[in-house]
Parts: structure tokens; sequence; C-alpha cells
């Protein structure tokens, strides 16, 4: 067993953040605690300059080169996908996505779906690419294309720039997921031609849970599907027409917001670029040490411009009591099952039985994946010999 627990479940939740993180949303709750846009008094005014600053942090990030305010905070990224699909589609119109999706986009299509909202599907393959002549056939009529930058079960990146190049020429928009990519890989809005991304703050920005966001871009409009305060424009019964408040209705999570603040810092103070490299190699190495193990299959390819991901199966051995004894008799935390896209599990044949995801972060050492490498190992030469007799 290592001296300490070795996190490798960064693609769910960076549970292990900077500590500028916590002393962040400490220091909120001590000496500001009030509601950003809400009243003229010191305290409110030094929230909404910590909501401000996030914003504008954000905007680096994602290569927003106009205003910070097109960021509408969000709870999540399941909460801003919602957002997103729900305020611009209408019945009749079509929605093309990817067999990649979470289902915090196949869900709230599906619902759509029940209220005459038609959906065609990509296929994917299991090297995590497309058809490209495929979605160009599909996006003919569409109304939006949404796809995920990096695939959470496989860990590749999509083609974002061509696809969105080839859903503008048919007028439909595009919606971006970055759950996986956010704080990982370089995102750049306007080079890569998004209209809307969807983010969450808890995995590569390294911010708490309850913290995400929606970029939408200038001139598209997006109808709220939560109306109430905003803290301007008291007044008329409607919600306000400007960016952020028309999709900010209700108190914000300053604690939160703040924390995010923290860690969207750190990621720049580091660079993503500098990130991306970095967990590139710990990637590298785990897939590198897996690869040699018997009756064990990489799932995720080696995808080294992609997220850091590795998904595996090994023959006899279930994946949930693969990942259980990992974490007990190893002390190496990964997540098993169908990781919320069981789409991408059925192009792989796992969808019977899931698959066990290590997940590289920003805290990981190359030592922890070594020794991940060699639990695997030493747990599939304890459990052969008894799937042998």
């Amino acid at each position: 067993m290592p001296d300490a627990p070795i996190y490798l479940d960064y693609a769910a939740t960076a549970a292990i953040r900077p500590p500028q993180v916590a002393d962040a949303m400490m220091a909120y709750l001590r000496d500001v605690g009030a509601t950003p846009g809400r009243a003229g008094h010191s305290r409110a005014v030094e929230a909404g300059r910590v909501a401000f600053r996030c914003r504008r942090a954000l905007a680096r990030v994602f290569g927003v080169r106009g205003d910070p305010g097109r960021i509408a905070f969000q709870l999540n990224a399941t909460h801003a996908l919602n957002v997103a699909l729900q305020g611009v589609l209408r019945p009749g119109d079509r929605v093309v996505r990817t067999s990649y999706d979470h289902n915090a986009v196949r869900r709230p299509v599906a619902a759509l779906a029940r209220n005459g909202v038609s959906e065609t599907v990509l296929a994917g393959r299991s090297d995590g690419s497309f058809d490209l002549d495929e979605a160009e056939r599909a996006l003919a009529g569409a109304r939006l294309l949404v796809l995920s930058h990096a695939s959470n079960v496989l860990g590749t990146v999509a083609p974002v720039a061509e696809l969105a190049a080839r859903a503008h020429a048919h007028g439909a928009l595009v919606l971006v997921d970055a759950s996986q990519s956010a704080g990982h890989i370089p995102v750049d809005v306007e080079g890569m031609g998004i209209d809307l991304l969807a983010f969450t703050g808890h995995k590569g920005l390294l911010g708490p849970q309850g913290t995400g966001g929606l970029y939408v871009r200038e001139g598209v409009e997006i109808d709220p599907i939560f109306t109430g305060g905003t803290g301007g424009e008291s007044g008329p019964s409607g919600v306000p027409e400007a960016m952020p408040d028309r999709l900010e209705a209700g108190t914000q999570n300053g604690p939160g917001i703040a924390g995010l603040l923290a860690g969207v810092e750190w990621v720049l103070g580091r660079g993503v670029e500098s990130i991306h490299a970095r967990q590139s190699a710990l990637k590298e190495r785990l897939h590198e040490r897996l690869s040699s193990v018997p009756g064990l299959r990489l799932l995720s390819p080696a995808a080294p411009e992609g997220a850091g991901i590795v998904t595996v199966t090994v023959d006899g051995i279930d994946p949930s009591h693969m990942a259980a004894r990992l974490d007990r008799d190893f002390g190496v935390m990964t997540r098993a099952g169908l990781h919320c896209a069981p789409e991408a599990h059925r192009i792989l044949g796992t969808e019977a039985t899931g698959a066990v995801r290590f997940s590289v972060g920003w805290a990981t050492m190359e030592a922890e994946v070594d020794h991940a490498a060699e639990a695997v190992a030493a747990l599939v030469s304890e459990t052969m010999p008894a799937c042998a007799g």
C-alpha cells in the first residue's frame, strides 16, 4: 500500500485541489458573504468584483476576446447544457449529437424529443473518430450540433473546429460540452467556431462542486429556462435581455465563485498548454505500463492530444470488483461502470459490464501512475490462475 491513497478519478471531480481554493472560499464567507448584484454596500460591491474577476479569468481560459459577461454562471455542466438545449431548441427543430455524449446531453435531448424536437445521432468508432461525411449529411437542415470536446470514456477529442465549420455552413449553431477539456486541454471558442460552451468548475478548473457556466456567443439568442430576481431591472415582469443576467436568475453561489476564481487563476498561472503536456505524459506512461498486463484490454487510444483518461477491462474480472479491490487493497481510487455514457460503451462492446477508468490530474505524480499499473498487474496475476482453473 502507498503511504497515502492515490486518487486517479479526476475525470469525475478534482477531489484534490490547490489549497488556494478552500482559502478563497473561507475568506469570502468571512470577509464578503454578500451576493453579487444585490445592493450597493461595500460587501455586495466586493462580491460583484469577485464574480467579474472570475468571468474575466474564465474568458482568458476559453479564448473569449469580447465581453466576459457572455459567460453566465451555472451550477455545473449538466445545468448549463440543459439551459442551452432548452433555450435554443423548439418543436420542429432537429439537433445532431454524437454517440460519445454524456447523459447530461442524451437525457435532455430525449426529453425534448418527446415534445417535438427530433434528433440525429452521429455514430462513433471505437478509436473515438467520426465519419465526417455522415456528419455533413446529418447537419443539413439541423438547428443545433452538440458534441463533447473530449470523451469522458475514451479521452479522445472531437474535431470541433472542422465540425463547427460544417455546421455553420448549414446554418446550425454549435454547442460544445467542455466538461473534460476545460482546464485540461486548450479551448478557443472563437478560433474553434463555438457558439455555446458548457463547462463545469469542479474538474479541470479545480473549483468546488456547484460551479460552472455557459458561454453564449454575441448574437446568439437563448431563452432562459429559469426566471426570477436578477438584482437589476426589477420592474418589468420579463427577465432582462442583457447577459449574464438573462441566464442568472436567483442568488448566485458567491463562495463557490470565489473558489472557482482561485482554481482558474491557478490554471492560468501554470498555463493550460503546460498542464495538458504534463497530463499527456502521465497518461502515456500509464497506457504503456498497462499495455503489458496479460488479459487487459485498453479501450482508450493513446491519443496524446486528448484528456488524461485511460479506460480498461480485464478478462475474467468484473470492473466493479476490480475498482473495489484497487481501492481497498492497493490504495488506488478509480471509477468503474458506464460513466454516464452508455452509448460510448455500446461502441466498445462494454455496455453490459462497464469498464474501469483511470484519470490523471494536476496533482498526479509519476510514482502514483507506476503504483497503479503495478497494482493492476498484481491483481490480474492473482486472479488469472483462478480464472484458468
